[in-house]
């Protein structure tokens, strides 16, 4: 089993994880840690074998094996919370999950987009973000740490959060109608670069840093990581490298006990 871990949310002593797919017991071509199927895909891998590979992951993390709390994913800004020891609908459509519920795990699933694990400074309150491009420029991260706040965990520049591994910016060209996006929310400070008219790219990471940032998390308090998911084959799934069929790689976090 291979994960990456976060050394600050370690520090204070928050369980987590964000997956690669090495590791599980998932057949080609989810090999092997597949943690989520591909939606509008004929190739579908068996829920049976994604819940014992959630199971896998869960176990060196110390968390229960039962399947975390997740969400439709929408590419949105909608946060959705976890009460403590309340029923939680799966089926809601969200792009992020709060919680206090210690007795739980939350996921989040990727497969190019930017997983960010976020904590307040006592890991009581913990958040798993789903952040693509569209949720990016939707402002999930933003609603998400606003979420928190309202909980009233102290101020934003106590939380810590954690950028997981996702598609780096050599590898994710898009067109004029992305890049115009991104320099409309950040100006001239937008992570973009352009090599025609029609194309350029984008740093997805480096945009999330920076709205973490611009909501009151100090860089100080925020781990990042150089792995992407389409150049580094044989450690992740990659939607874009793979046209679609391929594994989801899954970011987990459980609140620390009150």
């Amino acid at each position: 089993m291979v994960y990456y871990a976060s050394k600050k949310l370690e520090a204070a002593g928050v369980r987590h994880a964000f997956s690669t797919r090495i590791g599980g017991i998932s057949p080609p071509p989810f090999d092997s840690l597949n943690l989520g199927n591909p939606n509008g895909c004929p190739v579908q891998d068996d829920y049976d074998r994604i819940w014992a590979n959630y199971a896998r992951l869960l176990s060196c993390i110390n968390c229960d094996s039962q399947p975390p709390l997740r969400v439709h994913q929408v590419h949105g800004n909608v946060v959705a919370r976890v009460e403590r020891g309340a029923k939680f609908d799966t089926a809601c459509k969200a792009d992020a999950l709060i919680s206090r519920d210690s007795e739980r795990v939350i996921s989040i699933r990727i497969a190019d987009c930017v997983p960010i694990l976020i904590s307040s400074a006592d890991g009581r309150l913990v958040a798993a973000v789903h952040a693509g491009w569209r949720g990016i420029v939707a402002g999930v991260i933003a609603e998400t740490v606003k979420r928190m706040l309202n909980d009233g965990t102290g101020p934003a520049d106590t939380f810590i959060a954690a950028i997981g591994p996702c598609i780096g910016h050599d590898s994710f060209e898009v067109g004029t109608e992305v890049l115009e996006e991104f320099t409309r929310l950040f100006g001239a400070a937008a992570p973009i670069s352009r090599h025609s008219q029609t194309k350029g790219k984008v740093d997805l990471r480096k945009t999330a840093m920076m709205q973490l940032m611009n909501c009151g998390i100090p860089e100080r308090n925020i781990d990042s990581t150089d792995r992407c998911t389409f150049s580094h084959r044989e450690e992740f799934f990659s939607h874009r490298r793979d046209n679609g069929t391929t594994g989801r790689l899954a970011a987990v976090i459980a609140p620390n006990s009150p």
